[in-house]
């Protein structure tokens, strides 16, 4: 076990376990820790607790000191510093007609550098924007091209559920989204009711996901024949979350629909469980595009900030 606390960079930033090297925090609390990139500023969400040791990434980086009224003025100074130089980048983004959306800036606490977060469709020649903020800024100018899905996290907005959008309030990292996991979750395959502000497919699914996989496993898929206390069926639909099914059952010259749980039901044949169904042909293109959008993303993220 490792006493850890919790801290975050960034107001919607992930968290990261520190070692607070016998220093009692409280959440809210500011912090000095040691980060590759030299000494920064960060507020306490998780404070002290123990943690077993196969869920720590080792090693842990320390936290240097609790921050006092000197770093916390310095801490607002690179947030005032944030907000003016992005109002000038936006100017001289401006003065040089260049096609890019400037969406964040980050001053470092140790004045090394200054991180200006953008998006654009395709590769910019920023060089000259980056020496005229230089001259300005008189430290390290860094631009960082990012993707759709990080520009709406900033933008902020509801999601179709009516409440704040995941990636604005919880989510710290955005993992890859596939149609399966749509099917997986019996959500509508039509690409306007599964895909979020950002145009790509809903955070939510994956999060969901796992618990979906592992009820599924326990699940025969809908066409198989199964004997149940009143005969045999077929599995017409089924409540994943619930682990029940929907039987259809022939009685003389109609049809008898049933609900059962799983363990009340004994499979004689399975059927396949990756079926086509209507929509997903329907929506066949859109599908396939909308996948592709998820791949197309990393891999040009990761091209143009290696």
């Amino acid at each position: 076990m490792k006493n850890i606390i919790g801290i975050r960079f960034k107001k919607l930033g992930k968290i990261y376990f520190f070692n607070p090297k016998g220093l009692k925090v409280a959440k809210g609390d500011k912090v000095i820790v040691e980060t590759s990139q030299g000494e920064e500023c960060a507020e306490v969400l998780i404070p002290n607790r123990y943690v077993k040791d196969e869920k720590i990434v080792a090693p842990l980086k320390k936290v240097v000191r609790i921050a006092n009224s000197k770093d916390v003025k310095r801490y607002e100074e690179c947030r005032q510093i944030e907000k003016e130089a992005f109002k000038i980048c936006k100017e001289k983004i401006k003065e040089h007609n260049l096609k890019m959306t400037l969406t964040e800036v980050e001053c470092k606490f140790d004045n090394s550098k200054v991180l200006f977060y953008f998006t654009a469709d395709n590769r910019i020649d920023f060089r000259d924007l980056v020496r005229e903020l230089a001259a300005i800024y008189r430290t390290r100018i860094e631009m960082r091209q990012i993707g759709v899905r990080d520009e709406i996290k900033r933008i902020g907005g509801n999601g179709v559920c009516g409440r704040e959008l995941c990636c604005c309030t919880f989510l710290s990292d955005f993992e890859s989204v596939s149609i399966k996991m749509a099917k997986d979750q019996n959500v509508s395959l039509n690409p306007a009711k599964i895909s979020g502000n950002c145009g790509r497919l809903m955070c939510c699914l994956k999060y969901e996901n796992d618990v979906y996989e592992e009820k599924l496993n326990r699940l025969p898929g809908i066409g198989s024949i199964v004997k149940t206390e009143d005969g045999e069926g077929e599995i017409d639909g089924l409540e994943v979350l619930k682990e029940r099914v929907k039987v259809k059952i022939k009685k003389e010259d109609t049809y008898v629909y049933k609900r059962y749980d799983v363990k009340d039901i004994i499979v004689l044949k399975k059927a396949e469980r990756d079926l086509v169904d209507e929509e997903e042909l329907q929506n066949k293109k859109e599908l396939e595009e909308l996948e592709k959008l998820e791949k197309e993303d990393k891999e040009k993220l990761d091209s143009l900030n290696p």
